[in-house]
């Protein structure tokens, strides 16, 4: 658990686990974290209640992080405060004041930012967050697209701000983990397609490749 966000390797987050034997076996493998995601249109909703025994069978285990799209904060606080998960993943079109929220009280999480071109990078400051993910973006889908970005904008915001630790989402598989990790250097690689047979059900080849493309960080 201790590596997750430690800027001198590059850790893995699978995202999206729907069932408890994946994430024992998620656990088993080394992975460093895991998503479970509250948003009720996604194709890998869990509703609390289904998501609680998973939570807990994780605990101090592998690190939990909770994705939420513009939810009401009182979900995401209360499964903090609860320690049913380790982090919040705000993955919606939530404001730097929604953010502060959480920020104020020191309830970690981190900001899921769609990336067009550099000027969608300008105001991630603004959010406070212990960590920024950059993902491709999808309107009205909030991730989960299979689908990449120009890189670059990562590596540049990565190179000009060393102090966030950022995670890279869209589009990562085993054939281009590697590539992602020696160009981007992130803090964490966050994979939910290119870790699945179907949505929710991982494919625990694709995991065992995945974690043997990361290396530490020079």
């Amino acid at each position: 658990m201790s590596d997750f966000l430690d800027p001198s390797f590059t850790s893995l987050k699978i995202c999206g686990v729907t069932r408890a034997d994946d994430a024992a076996r998620l656990i088993d493998l080394g992975v460093h974290a895991l998503g479970i995601n509250f948003w009720s249109q996604s194709k890998r909703y869990l509703a609390p209640d289904q998501a609680e025994p998973i939570l807990q069978l994780c605990d101090e285990k592998i690190v939990r992080v909770g994705v939420f799209v513009n939810a009401e904060p009182e979900l995401p606080k209360r499964l903090l405060e609860s320690g049913l998960i380790d982090f919040a993943q705000f993955h919606g079109d939530e404001t730097p004041e929604y953010c502060a929220h959480f920020a104020d009280i020191r309830l970690p999480f981190i900001k899921a930012i769609g990336v067009n071109d550099k000027t969608s990078l300008e105001r991630i400051t603004h959010y406070r967050a212990n960590a920024i993910l950059l993902d491709t973006p999808a309107p009205g889908v909030y991730g989960g697209t299979g689908e990449t970005f120009d890189w670059a904008h990562a590596e540049s915001f990565i190179q000009s701000h060393p102090d966030i630790p950022v995670l890279l989402a869209g589009g990562i598989t085993p054939e281009n983990a590697s590539n992602a990790t020696n160009q981007v250097h992130p803090a964490a690689l966050d994979i939910a397609s290119g870790a699945e047979l179907s949505p929710g059900v991982k494919d625990f080849d694709k995991i065992r490749a995945l974690l043997n493309s990361l290396t530490p960080l020079s």
